[in-house]
């Protein structure tokens, strides 16, 4: 499997490497000392007898440095570059070890049990809302939302857009047949009477229309008059049209029963039957609906109406000041204090969640601690040792430097006791 190296050291890690040095220079440091005067010591022991216990206690220090050093030393890389077995323990035995700790993390922390413990002693909800009442901090959620929504616009193929939108067109408003239901639905309309209000507008546009535009009718009859006849019968004829008009309109305004209406009473409750019974009338509906559809126009207004759409999401998206942001902060805010307040809503909150991590952690246990397994099997063999040792190695010095003291304690008292219980010695 191909490595890849790790990052460069961090400045917390420039400061751990310090401190480890400082510390792999006091141990060494303890063992020089152990090593002066053990030397010394022996030199002038013959001399000061007493001298023999100073000694025996350098060199009981000496031991215990140099072999903690090798313990300490045999985990992180070979003693002296020596081939000895069972060291640089963790470059030789990396991967296993990101298995181990995968494994340890998977079966001790992704625990059902154990995360639903947690989540349940943390009131999320509350603390949530706490925090997102607070207008900072409801604007930089909205803020952070506008810029995923703009991300994901953006990567939003229109042609992608437009057929999808096609697509859900015709499924679910071309596909299914428009008689029946809209049969039943006029039906409905027609039976509670909310047609004469549409009626009404029709007849008062008319009359206004009318009231408005008398010279539309000069000529409208006459001219289709014989060229014999008199002009004065044209304009008496054109204007005794537009004044039966009239009349006609205004007689219709002013009785809620004039035959006209009735004829539009019964021509819509025969057309809501027809469209849910007749056959021919449903066919011409469904020919006249795919006529519209399919017409370039129609798609064209589609892909228009999506492009103006997503230009004016974008432009409101981006502008901190735009009634959409501002909205969407007061939103916030608003969830935020009703999170506070709500007991009933805080408990479902912290339901769902709680629930939700749990099946995620149920789900993705496996995947989620395959992370550590794969990211340490990624590493350098050199840099993992070296990132271990920045993160361990100046609390491991100290056993080398309690080593050297305990080794100094063991060996003076080893030698006493054997010149105790041995004169002489």
């Amino acid at each position: 499997m191909p490595r890849t190296p790790m990052t460069q050291l961090s400045p917390a890690d420039q400061v751990r490497l310090r401190a480890l040095r400082r510390m792999k220079a006091v141990a060494l440091g303890a063992l020089v000392f152990m090593a002066v005067v053990f030397v010394v010591a022996f030199w002038l022991q013959e001399r000061q007898p007493w001298l023999s216990y100073v000694r025996a206690a350098a060199e009981g220090g000496m031991v215990g440095a140099l072999a903690d050093w090798f313990a300490v030393t045999a985990l992180f890389r070979r003693p002296l570059g020596l081939p000895i077995p069972h060291t640089a323990i963790i470059p030789s035995r990396k991967d296993e070890i990101g298995r181990s700790l995968g494994e340890f993390v998977e079966t001790n922390f992704l625990e059902a049990s154990v995360v639903r413990t947690k989540l349940s002693s943390t009131a999320i909800a509350l603390r949530a809302g706490e925090w997102l009442r607070q207008a900072p901090h409801a604007e930089r959620v909205a803020t952070e939302g506008a810029a995923v929504a703009t991300a994901v616009l953006n990567a939003l193929s229109d042609d992608d857009v437009r057929d999808l939108i096609t697509d859900l067109a015709r499924e679910h408003l071309v596909s299914p047949e428009w008689g029946p239901p809209a049969g039943v639905w006029l039906g409905k309309i027609v039976e509670a009477d909310a047609h004469h209000g549409a009626v009404d507008l029709a007849v008062d546009s008319i009359a206004t229309w009318l009231d408005a535009n008398a010279v539309a009718f000069h000529g409208l009859i006459s001219r289709r008059l014989p060229s014999w006849v008199p002009k004065l019968a044209h304009r008496f004829v054109d204007e005794t049209a537009y004044n039966e008009a009239l009349r006609f309109v205004h007689a219709v305004q002013a009785d809620r029963q004039h035959p006209a209406r009735l004829a539009v009473d019964g021509y819509l409750t025969r057309l809501a039957d027809n469209l849910q019974h007749d056959p021919v009338t449903r066919a011409k509906l469904e020919n006249a609906k795919s006529t519209l559809f399919d017409s370039p126009r129609v798609g064209a207004l589609a892909a228009e109406a999506w492009n103006t759409a997503k230009a004016g999401l974008l432009t409101a998206l981006a502008d901190p000041e735009s009634g959409l942001r501002r909205r969407a902060t007061q939103a916030l805010q608003e969830i935020g204090a009703r999170l506070t307040t709500d007991d009933g809503l805080q408990r479902r909150v912290d339901t769902w969640v709680a629930d939700a991590a749990v099946f995620l952690v149920d789900r993705y246990r496996h995947d989620i601690a395959s992370i550590i397994t794969d990211t340490v099997e990624r590493w350098d063999p050199a840099e993992t040792t070296e990132k271990i040792e920045l993160m361990v190695g100046r609390d491991l010095q100290y056993i080398r430097l309690n080593g050297t003291f305990v080794g100094a304690l063991a060996g003076l008292a080893i030698f006493a006791i054997a010149h105790a219980l041995i004169p002489g010695v």
